[in-house]
This record gives C-alpha cells, sequence and structure tokens, in this order.
C-alpha cells in the first residue's frame, strides 16, 4: 500500500470512528431510532440540512440537543417559530452603543453550530427566506455586511404535517435547500417503555457528555469526499433522479441539487458503514429521504395518495424511478476493485 493510500485509509478509520462515537452516544437518548438518526449523521457529513415532518412530541428536540451534547465545543440555538417572528431575531441586528457612538452588532440564534428551527412553516415567508443564505452559503448579510457562520453548521427544522391553521407553506425553493427530509415517528413498545425509565430522575439529556471535538467532525466531512464512486454507478444516480422528472403522476421533478445531494448521502452512507467505496445499495436507501421533498406531485398523484395512504404511494413512486432507472450489474468486488 503506498503513502497516499495509506494516509486515505487512516483518515477513513479516523472517521468511521467518530461516526461510531457519535451515533452511540445520540442512541444512548433517542431509542429505537437508529435509521433516522443515521440520516441526521449522513447530512451532518455532508454539510446538510434536515427537515423533519414529524408531529409533536416526538424526540425531535432531544435528538438536536444529543447531537449538539455529543460534539466538544458546540453552540447550540433554538428558533421557536411564530407569525411574528422578524428576519433580525433569526440573523441578529446592528444596535446603536451610546457609549462608543457607533453601531455594535448583535448576532442571532443562526450564529450557532447545530440550529434548531420549531415549526419553520409558522413563520412568514420573509423570516423563512432570512435562512436560505445561512443553508446555502453557511452565512448571513444583515445591513450589508456578510458574516460567516460557525463550522460545522447544521440546521434542523420541524414542521407539523396535520396542523396547517396559521401556517405558511415552504416554497420549492426553499425546500429543495435541505438536504433530506424524514420523520421520527412514535417509537415501538420496549423503546418507548426504555424512554419512561429513562426518565424516572430526570432528563438523561444532563448527563450527556461530549465524545468527539469539532476539528473530528470536520475531518468526518473531509472524509465523505474521499469515498469512491464508481463512474457506473455515478451515472446511475443521474439517471434515478432524471427518471423523476419523467415519471407519471409528477409535475416538476427533482432538481440537479438532487443529483448533487443524492451521490454525497450516498458516500456518506458508505463511509458509516466502514467503506471506502459506494455500493448500490447505499443510493437504494437514500432515494425518498433525498429526493421526494423536491418532487412536485400531480393532484392525480395526491389524490391516489389519500386512498392508499401516503406510504404506500411513495413506496410506488419509488419503485416507479427504479423500474426506469435499472440498477448496475455489479459485482461488490469490481465496485471497490478500483478504489484501492
Amino acid at each position: 500500500m503506498g503513502t497516499m493510500a495509506r494516509l486515505e485509509a487512516d483518515r477513513l478509520d479516523t472517521a468511521t470512528d467518530v461516526a461510531r462515537r457519535l451515533t452511540s452516544n445520540i442512541t444512548s437518548l433517542v431509542h429505537g431510532k437508529d435509521e433516522e438518526i443515521r440520516l441526521v449523521l449522513t447530512a451532518l457529513a455532508c454539510e446538510g440540512h434536515v427537515l423533519f415532518e414529524d408531529v409533536p412530541g416526538t424526540a425531535k428536540t432531544v435528538l438536536a440537543r444529543a447531537i449538539a451534547g455529543s460534539i466538544d465545543g458546540v453552540q447550540f440555538a433554538r428558533i421557536q417559530c411564530t407569525p411574528d417572528l422578524q428576519p433580525t431575531d433569526v440573523t441578529g441586528l446592528a444596535i446603536f452603543d451610546q457609549k462608543q457612538r457607533d453601531f455594535e452588532f448583535r448576532p442571532g440564534p443562526v450564529f450557532a453550530h447545530v440550529l434548531l428551527v420549531d415549526e419553520i412553516n409558522r413563520a412568514m415567508p420573509k423570516t423563512q427566506s432570512a435562512l436560505l443564505e445561512a443553508m446555502a452559503e453557511g452565512q448571513v448579510t444583515v445591513d450589508g455586511e456578510t458574516r460567516r457562520l460557525p463550522e460545522p453548521f447544521i440546521l434542523l427544522a420541524t414542521e407539523n404535517p396535520i396542523e396547517h391553521e396559521g401556517t405558511f407553506p415552504l416554497p420549492e425553493a426553499q425546500l429543495d435547500r435541505f438536504f433530506l427530509r424524514t420523520s421520527l415517528g412514535y417509537p415501538d413498545e420496549d423503546a418507548e417503555l426504555q424512554i419512561v425509565r429513562d426518565q424516572v430522575d430526570g432528563h438523561p439529556l444532563k448527563h450527556l457528555r461530549p465524545v468527539v471535538t469539532l476539528a473530528e467532525v470536520k475531518e468526518l466531512q473531509l472524509a465523505v469526499r474521499a469515498i469512491y464512486v464508481d463512474d457506473l454507478i455515478q451515472r446511475w444516480i443521474v439517471q434515478l433522479v432524471r427518471a423523476t422528472r419523467e415519471l407519471e403522476g409528477v409535475s416538476i421533478g427533482s432538481s440537479v441539487r438532487g443529483t448533487l445531494a443524492l451521490e454525497h448521502a450516498a458516500r456518506a452512507s458508505a463511509l458509516l458503514d466502514g467503506r471506502e467505496f459506494v455500493m448500490p445499495s447505499d443510493v437504494e436507501r437514500l432515494i425518498v429521504p433525498v429526493l421526494c421533498h423536491r418532487i412536485a406531485f400531480t393532484a392525480m398523484f395526491h389524490a391516489d395518495a389519500r386512498r392508499t395512504g401516503w406510504e404506500a404511494a411513495i413506496d410506488g413512486f419509488r419503485s416507479a424511478v427504479l423500474e426506469r432507472a435499472s440498477r448496475p450489474e455489479m459485482p461488490d468486488s469490481e465496485i471497490g476493485a478500483d478504489s484501492a
């Protein structure tokens, strides 16, 4: 093994260990949601943001605080969205200092490493749009001056899919900024029983301790870029996303941003499994969380979904995408051969 290959292997081992420690620490608090936690860590590894579509009381806030509490030196902030929330309540504003006879910038809650935006669809569109620059470029512009956000930066937003009174639906352009969308849902019986037992003596969050550093998280993000993706799999990813633009029941398919997100997410999925190469199964498991919120479905699709249930309708959509863009026939040994 050459020097460069050895360095890459060491980086992969280190990054995999960081992901393992993060996962172990978070799952000690959020029970029975291993796949959803894996999705959030996938977004973190890819420097992306997550939208939770979920009913209240499903541990979204606990998950956000568990992520922040697991990383040493992280700043955590929470924004509770209401219709009267102003953009400056998010980004901060300049206040006149009478002693200094000058304006002093007071940063808003967006200047955090982990930002929880609760019920984002209750904020007015102009406040929602204040988050766009932060999500896309890791910076905010206030009074003509651009300020960088701390790194790493991950935004976790929630919205209630049932209660729509007094809400402002996110436009497609903003939905597209989220790396993936998922939901935690209710825990199963055993997990819920464990939650009850864990909180007999108070919330376990107060006992949580950091297990990784900010520098290690940055290394995790850098390691994702070194994961090998075969040319056939890259072409297949493009074909999958292009298929979403051609299917019956779709009015607007996924953007190119969706193609990039699916490819990056597949790399992170391989890394979380301790592999240095992407397999087709990495891509297949991520189609729904990475692509579906970027797609505008027709009224006919929604009518069918009301009849069959949303989950069944999305499963049918996923199957149709995979049928139109066939999985490449590649032995596992061949997939990883060029990465050595």
